[in-house]
C-alpha cells in the first residue's frame, strides 16, 4: 500500500464516523474529497478551511465552501458550537501551534475528529534504533529535511496532549494496513506499537460522556 492509498483509506475510514446530517468543518479540507463525500453521501452540510491556492481551487471546482485561512491563527471567524464535528485529518503534526488548534475544535465544534500517524509504531522504532536515522514509511512518507511534519506523536501522547488542553478522548482507533494492502484495519492489542496511524473521537472535557474514554489497550 501506497502512502497515498493509505491516506484515501484514512479519509473514507473517517466518513464513516461522521453521523448523516451533521454540520462539519474540515481543517486542511486540500482538494475537499472528504467534504465532497460527506456531502453527497450523508447528506452533511459541509464547509472548509485550507491554506494552498491549489486546495481552495480544487475544492472551489467540487462546488465546496471553503475559507482561505492559516489555521495557527485560530478560527476566529467561526462562532461557539456551529459545528456538530470539525475535523483535522492528517493535519495536526503540520501545525505550528497544535494545542491553539485543538482549543479551537472544542470551542466551535460539539467534537473532534482527528487522525495522526503513529510515531510509536514499531517500525519507526526499529527504523531509529538499527538505521540510526529518522524513518521513513507510509504513513510518514518524508524525509525529514522535506517533511511538513513537525510535531510527530504516539497514541499515548496525543491521549495526555487532549487532556492537557481541555478535551477528552471519548474513542480512540488505532489502525494499521491490511495484508492485501487494499484497505486499513483496527488494531485490537498493543496499539502504541502496532498502529501506524490513529483515529479520535475527541469532546470538550465540558461536554464529555460520564463514562471512561474507549481506549484500546497500549
Amino acid at each position: 500500500m501506497t502512502a497515498a492509498q493509505f491516506l484515501r483509506s484514512d479519509l473514507r475510514f473517517i466518513g464513516g464516523l461522521v453521523p448523516e446530517g451533521s454540520r462539519v468543518l474540515d481543517l486542511g479540507c486540500g482538494s475537499g474529497e472528504l467534504l465532497a463525500y460527506l456531502r453527497d453521501e450523508r447528506g452533511c452540510r459541509v464547509r472548509g478551511v485550507e491554506l494552498t491556492p491549489e486546495g481552495i481551487a480544487a475544492s472551489i471546482a467540487r462546488g465546496l465552501s471553503v475559507v482561505q485561512d492559516d489555521l495557527d491563527r485560530g478560527l476566529a471567524g467561526f462562532p461557539d458550537g456551529s459545528f456538530d464535528v470539525v475535523i483535522l485529518s492528517q493535519t495536526l503534526q503540520i501545525v505550528r501551534n497544535p494545542a491553539l488548534v485543538l482549543r479551537e475544535m472544542l470551542r466551535v465544534g460539539s467534537s473532534g475528529i482527528l487522525s495522526f500517524p503513529n510515531f510509536g509504531n514499531w517500525r519507526v522504532r526499529g527504523y531509529l534504533a538499527f538505521r540510526g536515522r529518522m524513518p521513513v514509511s507510509r504513513s510518514i512518507p518524508h524525509s525529514w529535511y522535506d517533511t511538513p511534519n513537525i510535531h510527530h506523536t504516539t497514541i499515548k501522547d496525543f491521549r495526555d496532549f487532549v487532556q492537557a488542553n481541555g478535551g477528552v478522548v471519548v474513542r480512540e482507533m488505532p489502525l494499521a494496513p491490511d495484508i492485501s494492502g487494499a484497505g486499513i484495519h483496527a488494531v485490537r492489542f498493543a496499539a502504541n506499537l502496532r498502529a501506524e496511524l490513529a483515529v479520535a473521537i475527541v469532546t470538550s472535557d465540558r461536554s464529555a460522556p460520564d463514562q471512561p474514554p474507549n481506549h484500546t489497550i497500549a
